[in-house]
């Protein structure tokens, strides 16, 4: 009967796999009717950003369902339970991926977690990550992580470009101006546990030495990723840009626009430009 309800129905080659509120024993008729109407699909849609870490991926779920924070810091405790690869050691940061997520009703935090971490490895598959990470001769894990770092420091088209100059400084440790250093405040920031801002102060870098994040004192990449980067920042990290550059600045915190150059003198004219800008249009430095 359903079956011959679909085929009488035009809309029927439209319906949508979800949960629908249907009754027991209705005609299927009525059943088609409510399954044909998308706006019929009962759902919890949950919005996740790209660029929160862990804690705040967790307060987002915890703000849009019926559960508690404890409840997903409970399930990600077990990470052998939410497909998370290898390669991560265990550790969650990175790999909850940004996306719109439509929940059901029945979803407990074990199956949202996971479904978070099968959207990362369909957005890994497509961007190749295993194979690029081997063909540029570092581990996927390190992709992810440079990925977490252009995440938090480029925008658009100037991701692949900041991708390159992490490569860059990675490689070439003993070019006499970077000397391996990354430089990156937003790894930084991470160590501190706090949002990130525009400007750290010597004295905020110096707290955190010590901190294998602090890309100030400790030579190369971080441990692991800092945030949960999303397709764009992926697919830079697996197919950088092609230059010599060594810095960029963001000079305008608004457009995002971004410089780059190989030119340690130049980078300090972009920073003087980066000061005018704070000093006189924004606060957020």
């Amino acid at each position: 009967a359903c079956i011959d309800a679909a085929a009488a129905d035009p809309e029927s080659p439209g319906i949508q796999v979800g949960f629908y509120p249907l009754k027991k024993e209705m005609a299927a008729d009525d059943a088609i009717d409510v399954l044909v109407d998308p706006a019929n699909i009962i759902t919890n849609a949950v919005t996740v950003p790209e660029g929160l870490n862990v804690d705040q991926v967790v307060e987002v779920l915890a703000d849009n369902t019926d559960f508690d924070a404890s409840d997903f810091e409970r399930v990600l405790d077990q990470p052998d339970k939410i497909g998370l690869p290898e390669y991560a050691g265990g550790n969650p940061e990175g790999y909850l991926f940004p996306s719109t997520y439509s929940f059901g009703p029945n979803a407990k935090p074990l199956d949202m977690v996971t479904a978070m971490v099968d959207r990362w490895r369909q957005a890994a598959d497509e961007a190749g990550l295993e194979d690029a990470a081997a063909e540029l001769g570092y581990t996927p894990h390190e992709l992810m992580t440079i990925a977490s770092l252009v995440e938090a420091e480029g925008r658009g088209d100037d991701m692949p470009k900041v991708a390159r100059v992490i490569y860059n400084r990675v490689e070439n440790p003993d070019n006499g101006v970077t000397n391996g250093l990354l430089q990156i405040d937003a790894a930084v920031n991470y160590a501190l546990g706090k949002e990130p801002i525009a400007r750290l102060t010597t004295d905020e870098i110096d707290s955190v030495a010590d901190s294998p994040y602090n890309t100030y004192t400790q030579p190369g990449l971080p441990p692991g990723p800092i945030e949960a980067p999303g397709d764009a920042a992926i697919e830079a990290a697996t197919t950088p840009a092609e230059g010599p550059w060594l810095f960029y600045v963001t000079v305008d915190l608004a457009t995002g626009e971004t410089k780059f150059t190989e030119s340690y003198d130049e980078f300090l004219s972009f920073r003087d430009e980066l000061d005018e800008y704070c000093a006189t249009q924004s606060d957020r430095c």
